[in-house]
């Protein structure tokens, strides 16, 4: 090919529309309620410290990268301390009490434990708290969330989960880590006391098709500011997936600022349309999601048209 050639290659190119494949390849479900009602800096020593410790880690650690995050709730969910656990005959099995939603309905769950490697006791001695619950098998304690035992061990009992925001983690700040976010907040604080809240960091992956970006290839600092601007488009997109506008949750400024935001970033990259997969392969306690806008589903699987700003969604007949 000549140079002339590859010249008006490139010149058709940038003309060429480009759409998206993005998929969600990785999900973590944070208790948010935990980062904003315990101290800052919570006691080593403790077990209890120790896990919120961790969970601080795990978030601070997402708040240089790009990822989504959407704020969501699930019903209230407490360790009943009028009641004891129970051991089943020559096994590990576990049953443990709850109490669940605001009717304050009584439950039991059965988990089957397996003894650590390190363990110096075969059967762990268990102390229940209302949030959390501790094993102490003698040379090391497990501590897991009353929300944990849904996610980590097999039991039926599963509810749906409410997407209420949709924002990114990348903030050098740290307000979402410091609960500083007045829009999070509030919602936050309107779902209390009957449910519980969390953060659902997701990890994207965009497959691009069609015209390549001019940024495509370049240094590091173009490729930084060309996945801000790629985000910043799946945050609009998924913003107008999930949140009900006439919840009032966002100022009409920002509303039409974020329109304004996708219509121009969409121009530039010439973006018509998008196939967006949040479910993962896997199933997961916490997975079915839905929204005021969109119904319950264990895979959020559609495509989305962009045209000067406004988005028009379609579920595919085959995702």
């Amino acid at each position: 090919m000549t140079g002339d050639d590859m010249m008006a290659d490139a010149a058709a190119q940038s003309h060429m529309p480009q759409s998206w494949d993005v998929t969600a390849t990785e999900s973590k479900f944070y208790w948010y309620d935990l980062i904003t009602d315990f101290p800052p800096a919570p006691d080593f020593r403790d077990p209890l410290g120790r896990y919120l410790r961790r969970m601080q880690f795990a978030i601070e650690g997402t708040l240089d990268k790009r990822l989504i995050y959407l704020l969501v709730s699930r019903p209230r969910l407490r360790f009943d301390l009028k009641r004891s656990t129970s051991w089943g005959f020559f096994s590990l099995k576990l049953t443990v009490p709850l109490i669940v939603g605001a009717d304050q309905v009584k439950e039991t769950v059965t988990i089957d434990l397996k003894t650590p490697e390190d363990a110096t006791l075969k059967k762990p001695t268990v102390q229940m708290f209302d949030k959390f619950i501790t094993l102490n098998w003698g040379s090391l304690i497990e501590t897991y969330s009353v929300h944990d035992l849904l996610q980590n061990f097999d039991v039926k009992l599963n509810f749906p989960t409410k997407v209420h925001y949709v924002g990114q983690t990348h903030d050098p700040a740290g307000r979402l880590l410091k609960g500083r976010l007045s829009s999070v907040n509030r919602i936050a604080d309107r779902n209390q006391p009957d449910n519980d809240n969390f953060l659902l960091i997701q990890r994207m992956n965009i497959n691009t098709f069609g015209a390549r970006h001019p940024m495509d290839d370049g240094s590091e600092v173009a490729q930084e500011q060309l996945l801000k601007e790629r985000m910043d488009i799946i945050e609009c997109v998924l913003i107008k997936y999930f949140e009900d506008e006439s919840r009032k949750i966002r100022s009409p400024r920002e509303q039409l600022a974020r329109q304004t935001r996708l219509r121009n970033l969409a121009n530039s990259h010439k973006l018509v349309g998008l196939r967006m997969n949040l479910g993962l392969d896997e199933e997961h306690a916490f997975d079915r999601l839905f929204s005021d806008r969109v119904p319950e589903l264990r895979k959020h699987v559609f495509d989305c048209t962009i045209n000067q700003g406004e988005t028009t969604f379609k579920r595919p007949e085959k995702a």
